[in-house]
Order: C-alpha cells, then sequence, then structure tokens
C-alpha cells in the first residue's frame, strides 16, 4: 500500500513522514507501552508456574502478535482495521479470568488459548452488532468495571513488591502441601520496590516529554540495575537465548475448548470491545476524522482478528492501548504510519528471544513498584470515568456501582464463597471481573433501562476521554 505524500509535520491521519522520524516516534510508542504489553505474559505465566523458558517464550509470542495485531489495526487490510494512529496490547481485563481457567488441572494453558481462540471468532462475528450494545455500557458500568479491574491486579502487584506469592505448593508424599515463602515481605525486596515506585513518582514529577511518558519503564530499569549491583538479578538465561527465532503456532500444543471457559472470555471480549468502541471515538475527535458504523466495524474486527491470533500464537486477547491514545494527544502526531511502525518494530522485538529471556529475568521486587502504579493507575481510571457520572440526580447509579463492586471483591476477599458450585462454573465464579460486569449490567438495565445509540456513543467517547487523559 503506498503511503500518501502529504504533509509532514504528522498532523494528518495518513500523512507521511521521513523514515528516520518515523522510526524515532514509533520506538517512542513501542516504550510506552512495553511495560504493560509484557506484564501480562510475565502475570499469567509466573501465577502458572511456567518454567522461566516458556515465560520468556510468552512474551516473544505477545510481542510478536502485538506487532501484528497493531499492523492489522492501523495499516488496515480488507474489512479490517480502524486506519488511525493505534497500538494494541492484551487487554488487563483477561488476566484474573485467564489465571483461573489455566489453574484448572484439566484445562490449564490450552485451555486459556481455546477460548481465546473462540472470543476471537465471536468478536469477528459481533463486531457489526456492537454498535446495538453500547447502550448496555454507559459510564456507569465502564467504570464500575475498570475501577475492579484495576482493584483485582491490584494483588498481583502488592506480591510482586513483596517478592512473589505468601505460599508455594509442594507435593508431600503424593498429596499437595502449602509451604511458606521465606523471602515474601524480606526487607531488602520491600526497599527495592519503594526505590522503584519513588524513581516514577520522581520521573512523573520533574521529567519532560519523553522522560516523563516512559517513567514506568525507566523505574524498572533502575531497580533492575539495582538488583543487578545486590547480585539478586539472574542473566545467565540471556546469555544462552537465541538472537533469532520465530513464533510458531500452537507451540505447547493444540488448544483445548471448554464451554465454560469459552463463554467467560466471551464476555471479557465483549467488555474489551465496548472499551476499544470508546477508544476509536475519542481518537477520531482527535485526529479530526469521525468514527462511522462502518469504521467502529472495520476496528471491532480488527479486535477480533487480534485476539484469534494471540491464540493461535500462544498468546492472549488484544486491545488498544490507552496510554498510546494519550500519547497522540501529548504530541499531536496523528499519523497512523507512526504505529504502523511501532507495530513493525514490536513484530521484530518478538523474533528476539534474547529480549524476551532480559524481561523474564527481571526479578519481581523490581516490578513491584511499578506494579503498583500500572495497576493503581487501572483503577483509577475507573474512578475517573464514575466521576462522570450522575450519582446525586440519579441516586440509582450508587446501587448500580456498589453492588456490582461488592461481587466484584467476592473472589479477592472470600475465595472459598462459592467452593459448594459446580466445577465447570469455577473459572466464570472465580473471576470478580466478570461478576462485577454482569451485576453492572443487570443492575443498570434494571434501575435506567437502556438508552439511545447516540447517547451511549456520546457516553463511550467522553469514558475513552477520561481513561486516556
Amino acid at each position: 500500500m503506498a503511503v500518501p505524500a502529504t504533509a509532514l509535520d504528522g498532523r494528518d491521519v495518513d500523512a507521511a513522514l521521513p523514515p528516520g522520524r518515523l522510526a524515532a516516534l514509533g520506538l517512542q510508542h513501542v516504550l510506552v507501552m512495553y511495560a504493560g504489553a509484557v506484564a501480562v505474559p510475565l502475570i499469567v505465566g509466573r501465577a502458572l508456574r511456567l518454567p522461566p523458558d516458556q515465560v520468556a517464550f510468552l512474551i516473544s509470542a505477545d510481542l510478536f502478535a502485538c506487532g501484528i495485531a497493531t499492523l492489522i489495526q492501523s495499516w488496515g487490510a480488507p474489512g479490517l482495521g480502524i486506519r488511525l494512529p493505534v497500538m494494541m496490547g492484551v487487554t488487563f481485563a483477561s488476566v484474573t479470568p485467564m489465571i483461573a481457567i489455566g489453574q484448572n488441572p484439566s484445562l490449564g494453558l490450552l485451555g486459556i488459548y481455546g477460548a481465546v481462540i473462540a472470543a476471537g471468532i465471536f468478536g469477528l462475528l459481533v463486531a457489526p452488532f456492537m454498535s446495538r450494545l453500547l447502550p448496555l455500557f454507559p459510564p456507569v458500568v465502564t467504570g464500575t468495571i475498570i475501577l475492579v479491574i484495576g482493584i483485582s491486579l491490584m494483588r498481583v502487584g502488592i506480591n510482586w513488591a513483596a517478592g512473589g506469592v505468601p505460599t508455594f505448593t509442594q507435593v508431600v508424599d503424593g498429596r499437595p502441601v502449602q509451604v511458606p515463602n521465606p523471602a515474601y515481605g524480606a526487607l531488602d525486596g520491600l526497599a527495592i520496590s519503594m526505590l522503584v515506585l519513588c524513581s516514577i513518582l520522581l520521573l512523573t514529577k520533574y521529567g519532560r516529554g519523553f522522560v516523563q511518558n516512559v517513567a514506568v519503564l525507566l523505574g524498572i530499569v533502575i531497580g533492575c540495575a539495582l538488583c543487578a549491583l545486590l547480585g539478586r538479578m539472574d542473566v545467565s538465561k540471556v546469555g544462552s537465548a537465541a538472537w533469532f527465532d520465530l513464533v510458531l503456532p500452537f507451540h505447547f500444543g493444540m488448544p483445548v475448548f471448554d464451554p465454560v471457559a469459552i463463554v467467560t472470555m466471551c464476555l471479557v471480549m465483549v467488555v474489551v470491545m465496548i472499551e476499544s468502541t470508546g477508544m476509536f471515538l475519542a481518537l477520531g475527535e482527535m485526529t479530526g476524522r469521525r468514527v462511522t458504523k462502518a469504521d467502529l466495524t472495520r476496528g471491532l474486527r480488527a479486535d477480533g482478528v487480534g485476539t484469534l491470533i494471540g491464540g493461535v500464537f500462544n498468546t492472549f486477547p488484544y486491545t488498544s492501548f490507552s496510554q498510546n491514545v494519550g500519547l497522540v494527544g501529548v504530541t499531536g502526531v496523528r499519523s497512523r504510519w507512526v504505529t504502523v511502525t511501532g507495530g513493525a518494530i514490536l513484530v521484530a522485538l518478538g523474533l528476539v528471544p534474547k529480549m524476551a529471556a532480559l524481561v523474564e529475568s527481571v526479578p519481581l521486587v523490581a516490578l513491584g513498584g511499578a506494579g503498583i502504579v500500572m495497576f493503581g493507575m487501572v483503577a483509577a481510571t475507573g474512578i475517573r470515568i464514575l466521576s462522570k457520572v450522575d450519582f446525586a440526580g440519579n441516586k440509582a447509579n450508587l446501587f448500580v456501582a456498589a453492588i456490582a463492586i461488592g461481587f466484584g471483591m467476592i473472589p479477592l476477599v472470600a475465595p472459598a464463597f462459592f467452593h459448594h458450585m459446580p466445577e465447570g462454573l469455577k473459572p466464570l465464579l472465580e473471576s470478580g471481573i466478570l461478576l462485577a460486569s454482569i451485576a453492572a449490567v443487570c443492575l443498570n438495565v434494571y434501575f435506567n433501562g437502556l438508552g439511545s445509540a447516540e447517547a451511549a456513543r456520546d457516553d463511550a467517547t467522553l469514558a475513552a476521554h477520561a481513561a486516556e487523559a
């Protein structure tokens, strides 16, 4: 596809830029999203107790699929792609459900991939009808869901800061036994996590431009440097990792298709597509290009295709990254060819196992401070969206948010709450995000009914502006 010969300042969506500037701006987009992009495979891989080489492979696969999904979304293909400056990454909304699926002994990682592939096909099929579902997801619903996502993920960040998990499962005399983690809560680990957190705060306050935008990534680098000085960072696997390797489909085996896991991930896909719709509408306003229903359909189809590709190439569901939408507003560079370049860089990074091995070697305590910031910002985004909701004039919204948040907290504060429910429902019932989503949607319809499609479109745009601001 030929690049249009338009203005070189990058302020037009189809603007062509000099190769050097394209590379620099594309790399900036990659760095802004990098910490968030690699966080999900790290969380899932370590939660499932995968060996380090498999976690490293998950990171490579994720970067590779991120790049492919970004190219489809920004560059476009027949019937696919919003063709706006969008960077795609794994959605945090899928983390808790995927861990619940993966920890089911009969499903494991292959059960996750089966559910992700099915969710991608589901996304492709429902993309043309998503505008009709928008009235089900006003800001009181989306804000509540995103808040619960952030709170659910915060447990991961806090455990990272403490050095892992409080207990390990070991098999003794043929039986699983919980053994305390002696490194959990060690003072030196807590100090490193606090250093990372303070570094991010200092860079955010005193940094300017690009440095401020990559404060989380730089904070992790500072934490890694200290860990290396203290002998707490093992990079031996980086040296043995290959410089180049292909990411092949079904690396771990053929996927397992479980009905409950599929329904769970399809519900996640609906939330992802609603979030993407808001991002697309906001980005259309920022770039001066009105997003039509046909554009939305192409963009949401690309979400579905990206998720399908994720399942095939051993990774997870994809959505547009809000931090990169925010970067478009900060820099004023609206050319989609910048994110196309970013997508190409991600594909290249995914083919370099040494890079994935380096990321996998990052100690948990170095990720801890950053995790608290990243996941806390997800929760704060939900709060910002809820701040646009009319709670004073419509007290029913208080019930929607309050009860849905309560449902979302059940798996966190009372893990045995659904102990007597059927085993097949565990992936659904152990996901606070999905419980909160179902409760929020049902309560909102009960109290507020359904609004118009146009009002829902405006609400989605406002919510997306709040998320990327």
